[in-house]
Protein backbone atom coordinates (compact mmCIF):
# COMPACT_ATOMS: atom_id res chain seq x y z
CA UNK A 1 0.00 0.00 0.00
CA UNK A 2 1.34 3.21 -1.11
CA UNK A 3 2.30 6.10 1.29
CA UNK A 4 -0.66 7.97 0.32
CA UNK A 5 -3.27 4.83 1.90
CA UNK A 6 -1.02 4.50 4.97
CA UNK A 7 0.75 6.73 7.39
CA UNK A 8 2.67 5.53 10.16
CA UNK A 9 3.78 7.89 12.63
CA UNK A 10 5.41 6.66 15.21
CA UNK A 11 6.81 7.56 19.35
CA UNK A 12 4.76 10.66 19.03
CA UNK A 13 1.50 11.58 20.20
CA UNK A 14 -0.33 10.31 16.96
CA UNK A 15 0.26 6.79 15.01
CA UNK A 16 -2.46 7.11 11.88
CA UNK A 17 -3.95 4.58 8.91
CA UNK A 18 -6.57 6.04 7.08
CA UNK A 19 -7.65 6.83 3.99
CA UNK A 20 -9.30 9.87 2.93
CA UNK A 21 -12.47 10.55 4.86
CA UNK A 22 -15.33 13.09 4.79
CA UNK A 23 -15.46 15.72 7.81
CA UNK A 24 -18.62 14.47 8.94
CA UNK A 25 -17.47 14.41 12.73
CA UNK A 26 -17.63 17.96 12.30
CA UNK A 27 -20.85 18.38 13.00
CA UNK A 28 -20.56 16.33 16.38
CA UNK A 29 -20.69 17.69 19.69
CA UNK A 30 -17.95 17.80 22.04
CA UNK A 31 -17.75 16.81 26.08
CA UNK A 32 -21.15 17.97 27.77
CA UNK A 33 -23.24 18.44 24.78
CA UNK A 34 -25.04 14.83 24.70
CA UNK A 35 -23.76 11.37 24.38
CA UNK A 36 -23.58 9.25 21.26
CA UNK A 37 -27.22 7.35 20.85
CA UNK A 38 -27.40 3.72 19.98
CA UNK A 39 -23.40 3.49 19.20
CA UNK A 40 -22.53 -0.11 20.27
CA UNK A 41 -18.36 -0.70 21.15
CA UNK A 42 -16.10 -2.90 21.79
CA UNK A 43 -13.00 -2.61 23.80
CA UNK A 44 -10.57 -5.37 23.45
CA UNK A 45 -7.69 -5.51 26.18
CA UNK A 46 -5.11 -7.92 25.60
CA UNK A 47 -2.08 -9.16 28.23
CA UNK A 48 1.05 -9.65 27.09
CA UNK A 49 3.31 -11.86 28.55
CA UNK A 50 0.87 -14.94 28.74
CA UNK A 51 -0.96 -14.30 32.07
CA UNK A 52 -1.91 -17.60 34.38
CA UNK A 53 -5.61 -17.80 34.31
CA UNK A 54 -5.30 -20.49 36.79
CA UNK A 55 -4.34 -18.15 39.55
CA UNK A 56 -6.66 -15.13 37.89
CA UNK A 57 -9.95 -17.64 37.51
CA UNK A 58 -8.84 -20.15 40.56
CA UNK A 59 -10.60 -23.57 40.20
CA UNK A 60 -10.48 -24.24 44.14
CA UNK A 61 -12.72 -26.47 44.00
CA UNK A 62 -10.69 -28.77 41.64
CA UNK A 63 -7.95 -30.36 44.11
CA UNK A 64 -4.94 -31.20 41.69
CA UNK A 65 -4.64 -27.13 41.76
CA UNK A 66 -3.41 -27.00 44.79
CA UNK A 67 -0.94 -30.54 44.30
CA UNK A 68 0.53 -28.97 41.64
CA UNK A 69 1.06 -25.52 42.84
CA UNK A 70 2.54 -25.83 46.69
CA UNK A 71 4.13 -22.61 46.69
CA UNK A 72 2.03 -20.40 44.64
CA UNK A 73 -1.50 -21.20 45.00
CA UNK A 74 -4.27 -18.80 46.03
CA UNK A 75 -4.97 -20.60 49.44
CA UNK A 76 -8.84 -21.36 49.33
CA UNK A 77 -9.44 -18.75 52.34
CA UNK A 78 -8.35 -16.16 50.16
CA UNK A 79 -10.23 -16.69 47.29
CA UNK A 80 -13.23 -14.75 46.52
CA UNK A 81 -15.44 -17.44 45.33
CA UNK A 82 -17.83 -17.21 42.38
CA UNK A 83 -19.79 -20.90 42.31
CA UNK A 84 -18.10 -22.95 44.71
CA UNK A 85 -15.61 -24.28 42.01
CA UNK A 86 -14.24 -20.82 40.78
CA UNK A 87 -12.97 -17.83 42.27
CA UNK A 88 -11.05 -14.52 41.89
CA UNK A 89 -7.62 -13.50 42.39
CA UNK A 90 -7.82 -11.71 45.83
CA UNK A 91 -6.36 -8.65 44.19
CA UNK A 92 -9.59 -8.97 41.66
CA UNK A 93 -12.22 -8.02 44.55
CA UNK A 94 -12.66 -5.14 42.62
CA UNK A 95 -14.72 -7.03 39.75
CA UNK A 96 -16.49 -9.06 42.23
CA UNK A 97 -19.85 -6.42 42.32
CA UNK A 98 -19.51 -6.13 38.45
CA UNK A 99 -20.42 -10.31 38.82
CA UNK A 100 -23.30 -10.16 41.23
CA UNK A 101 -24.42 -7.40 38.84
CA UNK A 102 -24.63 -9.79 36.24
CA UNK A 103 -22.50 -8.16 33.71
CA UNK A 104 -19.29 -9.65 33.96
CA UNK A 105 -18.67 -13.32 32.54
CA UNK A 106 -15.72 -15.38 32.71
CA UNK A 107 -14.76 -17.71 30.00
CA UNK A 108 -12.32 -20.59 30.99
CA UNK A 109 -9.58 -23.25 29.13
CA UNK A 110 -9.97 -20.36 26.29
CA UNK A 111 -7.04 -19.38 23.85
CA UNK A 112 -5.45 -19.93 20.47
CA UNK A 113 -5.64 -23.41 19.30
CA UNK A 114 -1.90 -23.01 17.87
CA UNK A 115 0.53 -25.16 20.00
CA UNK A 116 3.15 -22.33 19.75
CA UNK A 117 4.58 -21.22 22.50
CA UNK A 118 6.20 -18.17 21.32
CA UNK A 119 5.02 -15.02 22.44
CA UNK A 120 5.76 -13.31 19.06
CA UNK A 121 3.65 -15.71 17.35
CA UNK A 122 1.02 -16.45 19.46
CA UNK A 123 0.10 -12.91 20.24
CA UNK A 124 0.31 -12.22 15.72
CA UNK A 125 -1.99 -15.40 15.66
CA UNK A 126 -4.52 -13.61 18.10
CA UNK A 127 -4.27 -10.09 16.78
CA UNK A 128 -4.55 -11.84 13.10
CA UNK A 129 -7.48 -14.29 14.03
CA UNK A 130 -5.74 -16.69 12.09
CA UNK A 131 -4.46 -18.95 14.51
CA UNK A 132 -1.24 -21.36 12.47
CA UNK A 133 -1.43 -18.97 9.52
CA UNK A 134 1.32 -16.03 9.45
CA UNK A 135 0.15 -15.15 6.09
CA UNK A 136 -2.54 -12.71 7.22
CA UNK A 137 -1.88 -9.12 6.60
CA UNK A 138 -4.74 -7.31 8.71
CA UNK A 139 -6.07 -8.08 12.08
CA UNK A 140 -9.38 -9.13 13.03
CA UNK A 141 -10.29 -6.22 14.88
CA UNK A 142 -10.08 -4.32 11.61
CA UNK A 143 -11.85 -6.52 9.45
CA UNK A 144 -14.32 -6.28 12.02
CA UNK A 145 -15.30 -3.04 11.05
CA UNK A 146 -15.79 -3.74 7.10
CA UNK A 147 -19.56 -4.30 6.64
CA UNK A 148 -21.07 -0.60 8.14
CA UNK A 149 -22.65 2.54 6.70
CA UNK A 150 -20.42 4.74 4.70
CA UNK A 151 -21.34 7.36 7.46
CA UNK A 152 -19.74 5.21 9.90
CA UNK A 153 -16.39 4.50 7.96
CA UNK A 154 -15.94 8.26 7.98
CA UNK A 155 -15.70 8.91 11.32
CA UNK A 156 -11.90 9.03 11.96
CA UNK A 157 -11.95 8.17 15.27
CA UNK A 158 -13.94 4.82 14.78
CA UNK A 159 -11.42 2.27 15.95
CA UNK A 160 -8.85 3.44 18.01
CA UNK A 161 -5.69 2.22 20.17
CA UNK A 162 -4.24 3.89 23.12
CA UNK A 163 -1.04 3.46 22.72
CA UNK A 164 2.31 4.34 20.94
CA UNK A 165 1.95 2.77 17.80
CA UNK A 166 -1.21 0.99 16.20
CA UNK A 167 -1.19 -2.76 16.99
CA UNK A 168 -1.53 -5.23 14.83
CA UNK A 169 -5.40 -6.58 15.62
CA UNK A 170 -5.94 -3.06 13.76
CA UNK A 171 -4.21 -3.31 11.25
CA UNK A 172 -5.73 -3.12 7.79
CA UNK A 173 -7.97 -0.97 5.20
CA UNK A 174 -10.41 0.49 7.82
CA UNK A 175 -9.20 3.71 8.87
CA UNK A 176 -7.48 3.55 11.98
CA UNK A 177 -5.68 5.73 14.64
CA UNK A 178 -3.38 5.47 17.67
CA UNK A 179 -3.31 7.82 20.59
CA UNK A 180 -0.02 7.49 23.05
CA UNK A 181 -1.19 10.86 24.87
CA UNK A 182 -4.77 12.49 24.28
CA UNK A 183 -3.39 15.27 25.90
CA UNK A 184 -0.91 16.04 23.66
CA UNK A 185 -3.29 15.63 20.31
CA UNK A 186 -2.11 18.78 19.07
CA UNK A 187 -1.84 20.14 15.66
CA UNK A 188 0.33 23.44 14.72
CA UNK A 189 2.57 26.07 16.66
CA UNK A 190 -0.68 27.45 18.05
CA UNK A 191 -0.78 24.75 20.67
CA UNK A 192 2.10 24.91 23.29
CA UNK A 193 1.38 21.17 24.08
CA UNK A 194 1.87 19.94 20.43
CA UNK A 195 4.91 17.61 20.09
CA UNK A 196 7.53 18.97 17.92
CA UNK A 197 6.24 15.57 15.97
CA UNK A 198 2.77 16.33 15.47
CA UNK A 199 4.11 19.56 13.98
CA UNK A 200 6.53 17.83 11.36
CA UNK A 201 3.35 15.75 10.59
CA UNK A 202 1.10 18.66 9.68
CA UNK A 203 3.67 20.61 7.88
CA UNK A 204 4.39 17.58 5.87
CA UNK A 205 0.89 17.76 4.56
CA UNK A 206 0.79 21.14 4.05
CA UNK A 207 3.91 21.30 1.89
CA UNK A 208 2.65 18.08 0.29
CA UNK A 209 1.79 18.31 -3.38
CA UNK A 210 0.03 15.37 -3.67
CA UNK A 211 -4.24 16.22 -3.31
CA UNK A 212 -4.98 13.01 -1.55
CA UNK A 213 -2.58 12.66 0.92
CA UNK A 214 -3.03 16.13 1.40
CA UNK A 215 -6.62 15.83 1.97
CA UNK A 216 -5.72 12.58 4.48
CA UNK A 217 -3.56 14.65 6.36
CA UNK A 218 -6.15 17.85 6.86
CA UNK A 219 -8.91 15.88 7.62
CA UNK A 220 -7.12 13.85 10.31
CA UNK A 221 -5.88 17.28 11.90
CA UNK A 222 -9.36 18.66 11.67
CA UNK A 223 -10.20 15.73 13.93
CA UNK A 224 -7.16 16.17 16.36
CA UNK A 225 -9.00 20.08 16.91
CA UNK A 226 -11.82 18.62 17.68
CA UNK A 227 -10.34 16.78 20.16
CA UNK A 228 -8.49 19.43 21.84
CA UNK A 229 -11.58 21.51 21.82
CA UNK A 230 -12.24 19.06 24.05
CA UNK A 231 -9.67 20.11 26.28
CA UNK A 232 -9.42 16.62 27.97
CA UNK A 233 -6.80 18.30 30.35
CA UNK A 234 -9.71 19.10 32.18
CA UNK A 235 -11.27 15.78 32.20
CA UNK A 236 -12.46 14.62 35.35
CA UNK A 237 -13.74 10.68 35.46
CA UNK A 238 -17.28 9.90 36.81
CA UNK A 239 -17.52 9.88 40.47
CA UNK A 240 -16.42 6.60 42.08
CA UNK A 241 -13.93 5.92 38.63
CA UNK A 242 -10.66 5.63 40.56
CA UNK A 243 -8.09 4.49 38.09
CA UNK A 244 -5.15 3.47 39.51
CA UNK A 245 -1.08 5.03 38.69
CA UNK A 246 0.71 3.47 35.70
CA UNK A 247 0.20 2.96 32.39
CA UNK A 248 -2.48 0.75 31.85
CA UNK A 249 -4.57 2.29 34.02
CA UNK A 250 -4.16 5.74 32.47
CA UNK A 251 -4.68 4.33 29.02
CA UNK A 252 -7.94 3.16 30.22
CA UNK A 253 -8.61 6.42 30.99
CA UNK A 254 -7.87 8.02 27.99
CA UNK A 255 -9.99 5.55 26.42
CA UNK A 256 -13.23 6.21 28.02
CA UNK A 257 -12.12 9.99 27.56
CA UNK A 258 -12.41 9.15 23.59
CA UNK A 259 -15.25 7.37 24.04
CA UNK A 260 -17.31 10.27 26.28
CA UNK A 261 -16.20 12.84 23.55
CA UNK A 262 -18.94 11.50 21.23
CA UNK A 263 -16.49 10.93 18.33
CA UNK A 264 -17.69 8.02 17.29
CA UNK A 265 -15.65 4.99 18.94
CA UNK A 266 -16.45 1.42 17.79
CA UNK A 267 -14.00 -0.09 18.28
CA UNK A 268 -10.94 0.30 21.06
CA UNK A 269 -7.83 -1.27 22.24
CA UNK A 270 -4.61 -1.28 24.70
CA UNK A 271 -2.51 -3.92 26.42
CA UNK A 272 -1.26 -4.40 29.93
CA UNK A 273 1.93 -6.36 29.64
CA UNK A 274 3.95 -7.57 33.04
CA UNK A 275 2.48 -11.79 32.90
CA UNK A 276 5.50 -13.49 32.30
CA UNK A 277 6.25 -15.05 35.05
CA UNK A 278 8.97 -17.86 34.82
CA UNK A 279 10.76 -16.89 38.50
CA UNK A 280 8.95 -16.33 41.96
CA UNK A 281 5.55 -15.38 40.20
CA UNK A 282 4.04 -14.92 44.09
CA UNK A 283 0.12 -15.57 45.50
CA UNK A 284 -1.75 -13.39 47.53
CA UNK A 285 1.63 -11.46 46.96
CA UNK A 286 4.04 -10.57 45.00
CA UNK A 287 4.27 -10.24 41.01
CA UNK A 288 1.34 -11.35 39.65
CA UNK A 289 -0.70 -10.26 42.66
CA UNK A 290 0.68 -6.61 41.53
CA UNK A 291 -0.69 -6.69 38.35
CA UNK A 292 -3.85 -7.96 38.84
CA UNK A 293 -4.23 -5.06 41.33
CA UNK A 294 -3.46 -2.84 38.62
CA UNK A 295 -5.26 -4.79 35.75
CA UNK A 296 -8.54 -5.32 37.70
CA UNK A 297 -8.77 -1.56 39.05
CA UNK A 298 -8.01 -0.04 36.07
CA UNK A 299 -10.94 -1.61 34.56
CA UNK A 300 -13.52 -1.57 37.10
CA UNK A 301 -12.90 2.20 37.12
CA UNK A 302 -13.10 2.11 33.42
CA UNK A 303 -16.26 0.09 34.07
CA UNK A 304 -17.64 2.80 36.14
CA UNK A 305 -16.19 5.84 34.25
CA UNK A 306 -19.01 4.68 30.91
CA UNK A 307 -21.78 5.43 33.80
CA UNK A 308 -24.80 4.83 30.98
CA UNK A 309 -22.72 4.10 28.16
CA UNK A 310 -21.97 0.52 29.83
CA UNK A 311 -25.51 -0.63 28.32
CA UNK A 312 -23.80 0.02 24.84
CA UNK A 313 -20.38 -1.24 25.38
CA UNK A 314 -18.46 -4.62 25.38
CA UNK A 315 -14.73 -5.10 26.96
CA UNK A 316 -13.51 -8.38 26.03
CA UNK A 317 -9.80 -10.04 27.32
CA UNK A 318 -7.16 -12.23 26.15
CA UNK A 319 -3.61 -13.25 26.25
CA UNK A 320 -1.50 -15.34 24.13
CA UNK A 321 -1.26 -18.38 26.24
CA UNK A 322 -1.22 -19.77 29.47
CA UNK A 323 0.78 -20.59 32.04
CA UNK A 324 1.87 -24.54 32.90
CA UNK A 325 -0.55 -26.33 35.78
CA UNK A 326 2.23 -27.42 37.73
CA UNK A 327 4.32 -24.59 39.21
CA UNK A 328 8.59 -24.71 37.84
CA UNK A 329 11.57 -25.07 40.38
CA UNK A 330 11.88 -21.29 40.51
CA UNK A 331 8.65 -20.91 41.87
CA UNK A 332 7.59 -19.52 38.84
CA UNK A 333 5.54 -20.89 36.02
CA UNK A 334 6.46 -21.57 32.10
CA UNK A 335 4.76 -21.11 28.68
CA UNK A 336 1.48 -23.20 28.66
CA UNK A 337 -1.88 -23.16 26.49
CA UNK A 338 -5.21 -22.07 27.65
CA UNK A 339 -6.26 -19.19 29.48
CA UNK A 340 -8.88 -17.30 30.97
CA UNK A 341 -10.53 -14.41 29.08
CA UNK A 342 -12.98 -11.80 31.35
CA UNK A 343 -16.12 -10.36 29.21
CA UNK A 344 -17.61 -7.84 30.50
CA UNK A 345 -20.49 -4.71 29.32
CA UNK A 346 -24.53 -4.03 29.29
CA UNK A 347 -25.50 -7.03 27.29
CA UNK A 348 -23.55 -9.24 28.99
CA UNK A 349 -25.23 -12.40 30.46
CA UNK A 350 -22.49 -12.34 33.89
CA UNK A 351 -22.38 -14.09 37.35
CA UNK A 352 -21.35 -17.40 35.25
CA UNK A 353 -18.27 -19.05 33.96
CA UNK A 354 -18.25 -20.45 30.59
CA UNK A 355 -17.03 -23.10 28.53
CA UNK A 356 -16.22 -26.54 29.33
CA UNK A 357 -13.41 -27.01 32.26
CA UNK A 358 -11.23 -29.91 31.13
CA UNK A 359 -10.03 -30.94 34.32
CA UNK A 360 -6.45 -30.88 36.09
CA UNK A 361 -5.67 -34.85 36.17
CA UNK A 362 -2.91 -36.02 34.52
CA UNK A 363 -4.77 -37.62 32.10
CA UNK A 364 -6.86 -34.27 31.58
CA UNK A 365 -3.64 -32.19 31.32
CA UNK A 366 -2.67 -31.08 27.00
CA UNK A 367 0.61 -32.75 26.35
CA UNK A 368 0.61 -33.32 30.07
CA UNK A 369 1.84 -30.59 30.89
CA UNK A 370 -1.21 -27.75 30.71
CA UNK A 371 -4.33 -26.56 31.05
CA UNK A 372 -6.16 -28.24 27.85
CA UNK A 373 -8.21 -26.00 25.38
CA UNK A 374 -12.16 -26.05 24.96
CA UNK A 375 -12.75 -22.53 23.62
CA UNK A 376 -11.37 -21.06 20.72
CA UNK A 377 -11.02 -17.55 21.43
CA UNK A 378 -12.42 -17.11 18.21
CA UNK A 379 -15.88 -17.77 19.38
CA UNK A 380 -15.95 -15.62 22.33
CA UNK A 381 -15.13 -12.39 20.11
CA UNK A 382 -16.88 -13.37 17.33
CA UNK A 383 -20.10 -13.53 19.16
CA UNK A 384 -19.24 -9.85 19.79
CA UNK A 385 -18.84 -9.00 16.60
CA UNK A 386 -21.45 -10.83 15.60
CA UNK A 387 -23.69 -9.99 17.94
CA UNK A 388 -23.27 -7.19 19.23
CA UNK A 389 -20.79 -4.72 16.46
CA UNK A 390 -23.57 -6.55 14.20
CA UNK A 391 -21.41 -7.78 12.06
CA UNK A 392 -22.85 -10.82 10.22
CA UNK A 393 -19.56 -11.83 7.77
CA UNK A 394 -17.74 -13.74 10.35
CA UNK A 395 -16.02 -15.71 7.31
CA UNK A 396 -14.30 -13.00 6.22
CA UNK A 397 -13.37 -11.58 10.16
CA UNK A 398 -12.11 -15.20 10.98
CA UNK A 399 -11.29 -17.10 7.70
CA UNK A 400 -11.16 -21.19 7.89
CA UNK A 401 -13.01 -21.00 11.08
CA UNK A 402 -16.66 -22.18 11.48
CA UNK A 403 -17.75 -19.58 13.88
CA UNK A 404 -22.05 -20.04 13.55
CA UNK A 405 -23.89 -18.38 15.93
CA UNK A 406 -25.52 -21.89 16.84
CA UNK A 407 -22.03 -22.57 18.38
CA UNK A 408 -21.92 -19.19 20.64
CA UNK A 409 -21.32 -19.54 24.17
CA UNK A 410 -24.78 -17.36 24.69
CA UNK A 411 -22.43 -14.45 26.41
CA UNK A 412 -24.23 -11.76 24.83
CA UNK A 413 -28.43 -10.97 25.66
Amino acid sequence: MSITRRVFLKNSAMAMVSTAVVPSFLTRAVYGSGLPQGKKRLVVIFQRGAADGLNIVVPHGEPNYYAMRPTINIPQRDVIDLDGMFGLHPSLASFKPIWDQKHLAIVHAAGSPDPTRSHFDAQDFMESGTPGYKGTEDGWLNRALRVKTSAEKNDPFRAVAVGTNLPRILAGHEPAIAVSNVKQFGVGGNNPAATPAANSFESMYEGSVDSVLHGTGQETFDAVKMLRAADPSKYQPALGADYPRGRFGEALKQTAQLIKANLGVQVAFTDIGGWDHHVNEGSTQGQIANVLREFGQSISAFWTDLGDLQEETVVVTMSEFGRTAHENGNRGTDHGHANVMFVLGGPVRGGRVYGQWPGLAPNQLYEGRDLALTTDFRRVVGEGVYRHLGNRDLDTVFPNFENSPKNFLGLLG
